[in-house]
């Protein structure tokens, strides 16, 4: 399973599945990475650490 911001692998039996009213799922690996897109509402693409970032 990867990780719905950063796509960095999860391993089983940790990380944080989190479900929207809609029934999409997402995973997150980290809370850096779930605050960054439900609460900061930020893009993976925009981030540079994320492995979905634009590199520079």
């Amino acid at each position: 399973m990867r990780c719905s911001f950063c796509n960095k692998r999860i391993p089983e039996g940790t990380g944080t599945m989190y479900v929207k009213a809609s029934g999409k799922i997402f995973y997150f690996c980290s809370s850096k990475c779930e605050k960054n897109m439900l609460k900061l509402k930020r893009k993976p693409t925009k981030v540079e650490w994320a492995q979905k970032g634009v590199k520079k």
